[in-house]
Order: structure tokens, then sequence, then C-alpha cells
């Protein structure tokens, strides 16, 4: 699975970034940043709740 952002659409609520801090990051700049985007197995139960919890829908997962 890869994560895919749409960042015409994220407002850096740092939601994901909450959840799954090895997966997701914040710069100063209200950036958001995927340190991961291809997660290990054992992360996608975490990366998985960051998607759903996504107050915006900005964060989506794909099949590689």
């Amino acid at each position: 699975m890869k994560i895919k952002v749409d960042y015409l659409v994220c407002e850096a609520n740092a939601v994901c970034a909450g959840l799954a801090p090895e997966v997701f990051e914040l710069d100063d700049d209200d950036q958001l940043h995927v340190l991961l985007p291809e997660p290990s197995p054992e992360m996608m139960d975490r990366v998985r709740h960051a998607v759903r919890s996504c107050p915006k829908a900005a964060l989506s997962l794909e099949e590689n």
C-alpha cells in the first residue's frame, strides 16, 4: 500500500501525525510530509486509522 496526499485539500491539522508520527510529519511551515510512503505491514493498522481520521479526507491508500 502507498499513501497518497491531496495537498490541495490538506489543512495540516496534524491528526495523522499524532496517530502515526513515524509515518507523517508537519514541518515548521505546516506542510505535511509522508516519511514512509509505503509503510510496513506492521504499521498498516495505525496508518489506516490515520487515513480514516483525516478531518479533510486528504489522505488515501493505493495498492502498489
